[in-house]
Parts: C-alpha cells; sequence; structure tokens
C-alpha cells in the first residue's frame, strides 16, 4: 500500500512538474527570439548609422552606399517581424526572389566598410568576374552574410576578404579574416547555448539557421591564417524552392 502511494505521488509530482517545464521552455524561447533580435538590430542600425555619418563627413552619399544602407535598414525591420511573431503561428511568410549574388554582396561589403574602417580592418570583396544568381530569400542571404563579415571584423581582425563562386555543393560565398582562427568547428559554435558560443557569438548560430533555411549549410575550411568561413547554397529553381516551403 505504501509503495503504491509512493509511486501515485511521484506520477502526480511528475504531471504537475510538466506547466513548469513548458513554461520554462516558453520563456526561453522568447529570451532567444529577444537576443536575437537585440543582435540583428545593434549590427545592421551600427552600419546604417556608421554609412550616414561618413556620408555627411564626406559630403558624398553614392547610389552604392544607399543601396548598402537600405539592405541594412531591411535586415533591421525584418529583426523586428521576426520578434513580433508569437510562438506556435507557423513559419514566417517567405519573399524568395531571384537574388544577384554578386550584387548583394558589394551592399553587404559597402555597409560595413565604414565599421571595418572604425576598427583598423581592412574590408575587400574578391570579385569572381561572373554574375551568380541564387533564388533565395534577399534580405535573409543578407542577414546570413552581414552576420559572417561583422563576425570577421569584430573577432578576426587584420584583413577581411568576401569571395563568391561555385563548388560542387553550388554556390559558395566565403568570409576570410586575419585573426587566430576558431576556437572550435563552426558546427559545434552554432550548435552550443549562448553562454558557451564564446568569442564567435551568436552571429554564427544566426547564419547557420539561416543557410540551412534556404537548403544549404555553413561550414569552415582550411586556411593559411585565421577564419574562413563558407555558405554553400544549392541553386534551385523556382519550384524546388517552392516545393521546401518558398513562394
Amino acid at each position: 500500500m505504501a509503495a503504491a502511494v509512493a509511486v501515485g505521488g511521484w506520477v502526480a509530482a511528475s504531471f504537475a512538474a510538466v506547466p513548469a517545464l513548458i513554461a520554462r521552455r516558453s520563456l526561453a524561447f522568447r529570451t532567444e527570439a529577444v537576443l536575437r533580435a537585440c543582435h540583428e538590430l545593434r549590427g545592421p542600425l551600427t552600419a546604417a548609422q556608421l554609412g550616414l555619418e561618413l556620408s555627411i563627413r564626406t559630403g558624398e552619399a553614392s547610389l552604392a552606399r544607399l543601396r548598402a544602407i537600405d539592405l541594412e535598414l531591411s535586415r533591421a525591420a525584418l529583426a523586428l517581424d521576426d520578434l513580433d511573431r508569437a510562438p506556435g503561428r507557423g513559419r514566417p511568410e517567405s519573399r524568395w526572389e531571384l537574388v544577384d549574388v554578386d550584387e548583394l554582396l558589394v551592399e553587404s561589403v559597402e555597409a560595413w566598410c565604414p565599421v571595418a574602417a572604425e576598427q583598423g580592418v581592412e574590408l575587400q570583396l574578391a570579385w569572381p568576374g561572373a554574375c551568380a544568381e541564387l533564388w533565395a530569400e534577399r534580405v535573409r542571404l543578407a542577414q546570413a552574410v552581414g552576420n559572417l563579415i561583422s563576425n570577421a571584423i569584430e573577432h578576426g581582425g587584420g584583413r577581411v576578404e568576401v569571395r563568391s563562386g561555385m563548388g560542387e555543393r553550388g554556390l559558395r560565398i566565403e568570409v576570410l579574416d586575419g585573426g587566430p582562427g576558431l576556437p572550435a568547428p563552426v558546427a559545434e559554435l552554432a550548435r552550443r547555448p549562448r553562454a558557451g558560443r564564446g568569442r564567435r557569438g551568436r552571429g554564427l548560430a544566426i547564419a547557420s539557421a539561416i543557410a540551412e533555411g534556404l537548403g544549404g549549410r555553413l561550414a569552415s575550411a582550411p586556411a593559411e591564417r585565421g577564419a574562413r568561413l563558407v555558405l554553400e547554397l544549392p541553386l534551385r529553381s523556382p519550384d524546388e524552392a517552392a516545393a521546401d516551403g518558398g513562394s
């Protein structure tokens, strides 16, 4: 009898703990959403602000710089949209389109050049000489690229180079820096809880998740010095993208 009572008490306690566990997970989800939104707001807004300050200081507001600032502000707006989306509402609305990748990289590098200059970093785009187009979510892709560039500037330093080209898995976008390199494999860094990601922070986790959402992956590659991060993205047709959730 005593054993039955003990088992019954254990079962009751277990059921009582379920709502608390659900509440903790929901709180953790919302906390991570807020932290991600803060991260995705801080970077683009800083890049846009420094770009505007540079234009005012030099008296030059080129079309390239204005397009770059607009791209970063679009990233910030998307971060707010993501934050406004409550848990359980399903996947966000996709905005898939044919993206001129070289154009996007030009705008991303232009946007982050003032940030790089302020930190004494040389940021360059290695022009591939060929136009590459990709069916993807343009601003999401800009989020991934921007996070890799900002991470390289902040944690790599020296000379940061952005490249694009074709590989066995499709399109490759590479970001190389002259720093000490990654403290762990990129997949491990992206999976770790926030407190365990170390100096590379949340940016790699965000870029990795976006790459997976676009049907690709974020990986690291051998480099003579520093880190070399690679976005590998498949060249899918509109029908293939739609089948995976794009529209």
